[in-house]
């Protein structure tokens, strides 16, 4: 398998040292210095891109040069201070995902493949924010209408799913049922296999009946 080429955008020489530690098998990571070299690695017909949030100078995600960046370039934003109202703000400028920027190198490299294959990747708090949103703003009756999903379920993996879609944690879902997380882990991998979803956000949009496209 060819490796795929991904740029590596930072001026920290500390944390291009991190980064340049995933798998070279996998990954042909270069090094980038400012939004200049997005540019150069469009030219190249390249798109992956870690993107330090460091960077001096960077434009406030409400500026209008981000739309072009993103629009054609899969760019994960990467932050020192990671929190989920700027991961928010990156997330609606259009970026492909976000995470903190000294990530173990298996984050780093589930969250490029993640990318790589057109999904966004974020944080587990924002995406348990995202869920319990979507609960909150559905209409009376809404996953009532969409039940069709839970068929090919068990009792107990639909109530697992129904709690994963609204924000609780393994250990919450645990609680509330009498189960151990390690159960609860279980169920989920079942029901990600049997529902054809990689995550819990659109395991969310399915289980209340909203389309993902």
């Amino acid at each position: 398998m060819m490796s795929i080429p991904v740029l590596l955008i930072t001026q920290d020489d500390n944390l291009w040292e991190h980064w340049r530690k995933i798998n070279a098998q996998s990954w042909a990571p270069a090094r980038g210095h400012d939004l200049s070299d997005l540019d150069r690695w469009r030219q190249h017909g390249r798109a992956l891109v870690i993107l330090d949030r460091q960077l001096p100078k960077l434009p406030d995600w409400d500026d209008p040069q981000w739309k072009k960046h993103f629009h054609d370039l899969q760019i994960v934003i990467a932050s020192i201070r990671p929190n989920d109202h700027e991961a928010s703000r990156t997330f609606t400028a259009g970026s492909s995902g976000y995470l903190h920027a000294y990530s173990p190198i298996p984050v780093l490299e589930s969250a490029l493949q993640s990318v790589s294959a057109g999904s966004v990747w974020m944080g587990r708090s924002l995406v348990n924010r995202i869920l319990q949103e979507i609960d909150r703003r559905l209409k009376p009756g809404q996953e009532s209408k969409a039940q069709a999903w839970a068929d090919s379920l068990t009792l107990r993996e639909k109530e697992v799913a129904q709690r994963a879609a609204v924000g609780r944690s393994n250990q919450e879902i645990a609680d509330e049922l009498g189960i151990t997380e390690r159960t609860v882990r279980a169920h989920m991998t079942a029901i990600f296999e049997k529902l054809g979803v990689a995550d819990r956000l659109t395991l969310a949009l399915k289980v209340h009946g909203i389309s993902a496209n």
